[in-house]
């Protein structure tokens, strides 16, 4: 293990009601942060699981990857339930709608930077239009009655970063917590997060603050914690192909400590743990193409990972797949542990 370094206390986070085990979140990712992957994260630490985006369009509601996205059989509560769209009345019966699915809070993205939902003026789009930004907030929150969350980027562009008055807005709404993604929508991935602004906010506005954006180690997570008195910090990319990240953080946020780098044969086991999941969930076909993404993630810093990720994308039944991923796993025994 790693020397201690001065802890901080792992603290509980509310949302509404609700007491949440810690302030660690994993973010809702579109094709990443399906039942099987939020399982993994919630026994790993994470406190709270923010499902995969779902439309407000009605016309999407019965397609396959809707309902999907909106199964939660087996899953510890609280259910969060990400959703997209420009119109409040939709909007609005749209979190009705999945409340009686079982949603417990309800999430608006006004974060996601995809291309496909900016065009149509969703996402991060929606930060250019704050009057609409308003009326939308004002449905949700006025149409359910359960806690309404609310994540954004700090803005459009560096010359539009609006999101202290995103925040204002968002506290005189009733909005329960903010998440912020420390770029703006033009910024995409390409540039460092910076979390100055989400700062700037809880200077401003009194609401449960998360911070998102590079959180990517427990060193991190404690100096984003320090640095802008938020209450809760959301994991994304960082735990991806890494699930343990939460338990990690978790530790050093308590101890000080950071456990042991995790084995090869432990990231396996899990791997394999993971693959069935999502076998099960999706079935073989679609499991098999889903997994892909995953087991790359996995295997990122393993010697002759690249080499075998060509091999592994050719696979197309459980058995290969499956059969290709230990054999990897198996043919070096003497592998050091990589880096958590």
């Amino acid at each position: 293990m790693t020397a201690a370094l001065r802890p901080a206390p792992l603290r509980p986070f509310m949302i509404g009601p609700y007491r949440l085990p810690n302030n660690l979140v994993l973010a809702p990712m579109a094709g990443v942060s399906d039942r099987p992957y939020r399982v993994l994260c919630r026994r790993f630490g994470a406190g709270l699981a923010v499902s995969e985006m779902v439309s407000s369009d009605i016309r999407l509601r019965g397609s396959t990857k809707s309902v999907k996205r909106l199964d939660f059989a087996g899953e510890i509560g609280p259910i969060s339930v990400q959703l997209v769209g420009t119109d409040p009345h939709a909007m609005g019966e749209a979190a009705r709608f999945h409340l009686d699915l079982g949603a417990q809070i309800i999430d608006i993205n006004m974060g996601c930077p995809a291309k496909k939902v900016c065009r149509v003026a969703a996402g991060s789009a929606l930060l250019r239009d704050e009057a609409l930004v308003r009326r939308i907030l004002a449905a949700v929150v006025q149409a359910v009655p359960a806690p309404v969350t609310l994540k954004i980027r700090t803005g459009w562009s560096p010359e539009q970063r609006n999101a202290v008055t995103i925040a204002r807005i968002a506290r005189e709404s009733g909005i329960a917590a903010l998440t912020v993604h420390g770029r703006t929508r033009a910024c995409g991935y390409g540039t460092p997060a910076e979390h100055e602004t989400i700062q700037a906010i809880r200077a401003e506005v009194d609401i449960p603050l998360i911070a998102n954006g590079d959180i990517d180690s427990p060193q991190t997570a404690l100096r984003v914690l320090d640095s802008t008195g938020c209450d809760a910090i959301m994991i994304g990319r960082a735990a991806q192909g890494r699930p343990w990240i939460f338990r990690d953080i978790a530790a050093f946020l308590a101890t000080g400590v950071i456990p042991d780098a995790a084995a090869p044969d432990w990231i396996r086991d899990l791997l394999i743990e993971h693959l069935d999941g999502l076998y099960q969930f999706y079935g073989t076909y679609a499991g098999v193409r889903i997994a892909r993404k995953h087991i790359a993630w996995y295997c990122r810093g393993l010697p002759g990972a690249a080499v075998f990720r060509v091999g592994i994308n050719r696979a197309n039944s459980t058995r290969d797949q499956v059969s290709q991923v230990l054999a990897f796993f198996n043919q070096d025994s003497g592998r050091e542990d990589v880096a958590a």
